[in-house]
């Protein structure tokens, strides 16, 4: 007796600028990414979303401009390499209202505000989207941004991590501690709105701050919003596995990612929790392969080269504008980036620039999947079966085009296949997602 098809899910992974992942797409003739500013934009993505019963809207962020290429942002601000860029916070309550199930995901850098402050927008967006926010937590990898807070440069890898682990200490106790369930008591008799003996000051001290004091909001849906974290190094692992309830991976190949999600799993499980993986994916889809593949074709005249490296320069902290076509890759970056993407890229053979460019394609990290509903529906089942996967975060190329065209062709093909939901459960994000 064969066991069911085990259920996908999906996030849409999207960024408030102009270019994300796939740069230079911005020029195609049908996407609206530079509509980025307008709140019609985002509401008419959050509604594609909901029609196609994704968990959630996984919003990018990065302080900060990438001018590790060639020493300078000139590269990023030409191909707007995710610059210029809005705060992701603020377009989530307009979408919530337009919306019903659709989780938010934001992303914030743990040391760009006090933790106080922080924890009171967190609670504020789980209050106005009715328990359906996530937080995306980062510890930054941008000098630029660094130098923009008033510091020299961003501290060493794993140090940002230390100090994130104190930060959410304190996030915790604000959220979970500071007030009782049974605090507010809102009786209009006796004039008591919340019982001062039910709610405390909490109070920690980290690595130059320091906070004491009460959470400013009432308990919110979730009180704390649904972590989220995309570390892949050791370190980064270890502070998923303390943390994290749903960790974002980069697809390589379906081995490599089974060896990462069994050591994600394997360090959770030490610590008695569990984690919720999802894979980075790019798709382009048509109702045949021929048409997928005219349209990856039609993507691909468009894709800029200069402007994936531009970001890659940043992200590996790698100048590849100093590098010739036939230059090695060199292991280890000028600077405190995201050490695990310049491991994963350099640790088989030597990688050249002009081998690196190839591997780019429409500027993404993994090889987009190109097919029709059954062929990419195909490769996302064998990926879930091979690396142990919960499901997926499908990166944008030409938007909103290519998750509507997912939401037409590949969704329903998941469905008939009894891999997808037919309908959304009730509850928070949490409850939808983790149990």
């Amino acid at each position: 007796m064969t066991s069911p098809p085990r259920e996908i899910r999906l996030h849409a992974f999207d960024m408030a600028c102009v270019g994300h992942i796939q740069q230079g797409l911005w020029r195609h003739p049908r996407d609206r990414s530079a509509a980025y500013t307008d709140l019609d934009h985002w509401v008419g993505l959050a509604r594609t979303l909901e029609r196609g019963l994704f968990d959630g809207l996984f919003l990018a962020d990065v302080l900060g401009v990438y001018d590790v290429y060639g020493g300078s942002a000139d590269a990023a601000l030409r191909h707007a390499v995710q610059v210029p860029n809005l705060d992701p916070a603020m377009l989530v309550p307009a979408m919530a209202q337009a919306t019903r199930h659709l989780g938010f995901v934001v992303t914030a850098n743990t040391g760009a505000e006090h933790p106080f402050v922080f924890a009171r927008r967190m609670s504020t967006l789980d209050h106005l989207t009715r328990g359906r926010i996530g937080w995306n937590v980062v510890t930054g990898y941008l000098d630029s941004a660094a130098r923009a807070l008033g510091l020299e440069r961003q501290g060493a890898h794993d140090a940002r991590y230390d100090a994130a682990d104190d930060v959410m200490r304190a996030l915790r106790l604000l959220w979970e501690e500071s007030w009782d369930d049974g605090a507010m008591l809102r009786d209009r008799r006796s004039g008591v709105y919340a019982d001062p003996a039910r709610v405390r000051e909490v109070g920690h001290r980290g690595a130059g701050w320091s906070m004491r004091g009460r959470h400013l909001c009432e308990p919110s849906p979730q009180r704390t919003p649904v972590i989220y974290q995309a570390g892949a190094s050791a370190r980064g692992r270890r502070f998923a596995a303390e943390h994290a309830e749903c960790v974002f991976v980069n697809a390589t190949t379906p081995p490599q990612v089974a060896r990462l999600v069994a050591g994600l799993r394997a360090e959770a499980a030490a610590l008695g929790r569990t984690l919720r993986v999802f894979a980075g994916i790019t798709v382009v889809v048509g109702s045949s392969a021929a048409e997928a593949q005219a349209r990856y074709e039609e993507y691909e005249r468009y894709a800029s080269v200069e402007g994936a490296l531009v970001q890659s320069a940043g992200s590996m902290g790698v100048d590849f504008a100093a590098l010739g076509d036939d230059d090695p890759i060199p292991r280890t970056g000028g600077t405190q980036a995201v050490t695990s993407n310049l491991a994963a890229l350099t640790e088989g053979p030597a990688v050249t620039r002009r081998s690196f460019a190839r591997q780019i394609g429409l500027g993404g990290r993994q090889p987009p999947v190109v097919g029709s509903p059954s062929q990419v529906a195909d490769t996302m089942q064998d990926w879930v079966a091979r690396a142990d996967l919960d499901g997926f975060v499908l990166a944008r190329t030409v938007t909103p085009e290519c998750f509507e065209t997912f939401v037409d062709l590949v969704v329903p093909e998941l469905q008939r296949r009894g891999a997808y939901k037919t309908r959304y459960a009730d509850g928070t994000l949490r409850s939808k997602l983790l149990y």
